[in-house]
């Protein structure tokens, strides 16, 4: 200290002064420095100007995969390489995924809401996805056949059980939905079926807020055909129910059908596809036959795997007749000791029913076909 004393007395006053200032500005410098890259650090968005706000949504979308891929990496260095991520990095991911401010958070929200994200899990093996493709029905119309023939494409994973999400579950959230998801790779399409979908008003407009890209497909069936078998299958867990005469109609004298009754309402397609049309244009929607399907499941399958923009794998070669069951069955899939047909609650035997009774609901159901039939650009045959 005294050395630097001496040193400056020995200066002139306006040298000292200019090293004074120096040194300040110096330090500041250094300080505001520093506050800088402890902001940077502590940011949880990327800046934009003022004039870049409007593409806002769209740039943190891929600011937002880029940090995913990153924390990925510095996970997989850690040794999370196997199973499922710890949640406390879930909830890191999370935070660092967090807007810098509320208006940003507001629009990035509202984005997100539109297009809510698709990845909820990381793992060698995919990502959790929404579905892009879903079947939404008809109950009894063959939705299970056909799932279980395009789970064989190796670019379609499916979810096994329904998950009822849009009808019943729809207040758990997507988070819980997608949990339900099987896991997929890029080029993989997710899809699942819950045939219920189709005669529930809701579920149209909710699907459209998950995704308004969504590709559904309706499989139908002759709306005859497919009450009794609706019947068939309530009549298998309750022997006791009254008989389908007294069920179709409100009166039998009259002949007045019962349209309340659900194994009617559902065949009623025209009515229940003019709520879907609504929401969804008619190309993003595949109607499949319930007939051909059983008949000619390679033709069908193919149109499946077209509007799904996959490469046609499942042909001909992947079915055989199966005597016993009266249907086209999978042959042996690759690690199986026998081919695979549906279970045994597919194919039952129809009870017997007044010919008076089919004709009547024939009569019935024929114009709300001919409607379906011009609206779909297509004829099922059902009344021929």
């Amino acid at each position: 200290m005294a050395f630097i004393s001496i040193f400056l007395d020995a200066l002139p006053t306006t040298v000292c002064r200019k090293i004074v200032v120096m040194l300040c500005s110096l330090m500041m410098s250094l300080y505001f420095l520093y506050y800088l890259t402890d902001l940077c650090h502590t940011m949880s968005s990327p800046v934009r100007s003022s004039e870049e706000e409007s593409n806002l949504a769209g740039d943190f979308g891929e600011w937002q995969a880029l940090r995913r891929k990153r924390l990925l990496q510095k996970l997989q260095m850690q040794g999370y390489l196997n199973g499922e991520l710890p949640e406390k990095y879930f909830r890191e991911l999370r935070l660092q995924l967090q807007p810098a401010n509320v208006k940003q958070q507001e629009r990035i929200g509202r984005s997100l809401a539109a297009n809510p994200p698709s990845t909820l899990s990381f793992s060698e093996d995919g990502v959790r996805k929404l579905p892009q493709a879903i079947i939404i029905g008809v109950k009894k119309g063959g939705t299970r056949a056909l799932l279980e023939f395009v789970r064989v494409h190796p670019d379609i994973r499916a979810v096994g059980e329904e998950p009822h999400f849009f009808d019943r579950h729809y207040d758990k959230g997507l988070r819980w939905y997608r949990n339900l998801m099987p896991k997929t790779l890029d080029g993989q399409v997710t899809m699942e079926k819950t045939p219920s979908y189709f005669v529930t008003k809701e579920s149209a407009a909710r699907i459209y807020a998950m995704s308004k890209d969504a590709k559904l497909i309706l499989v139908v069936r002759d709306p005859v055909t497919r009450a009794i078998s609706d019947y068939t299958q309530a009549l298998s867990k309750k022997p006791n129910i009254p008989s389908f005469e007294s069920l179709v109609f409100k009166n039998r004298t009259s002949g007045l059908i019962d349209t309340s009754w659900n194994a009617i309402q559902i065949g009623i397609y025209a009515k229940h596809l003019e709520n879907w049309l609504l929401y969804f244009p008619m190309g993003q929607i595949l109607f499949v036959s319930g007939e051909r399907l059983i008949n000619d499941p390679a033709r069908e399958l193919g149109k499946v795997q077209d509007f799904l923009g996959l490469k046609r794998i499942i042909t001909d070669k992947h079915f055989y007749f199966n005597k016993t069951k009266g249907f086209l069955c999978l042959k042996k899939p690759e690690g199986s000791s026998k081919p695979h047909c549906l279970g045994k609650t597919k194919g039952r035997t129809h009870p017997n029913i007044d010919p008076e009774v089919i004709r009547r609901l024939r009569d019935f159901y024929r114009p709300f076909n001919m409607k379906f039939y011009q609206m779909t650009g297509q004829n099922f045959g059902w009344d021929n």
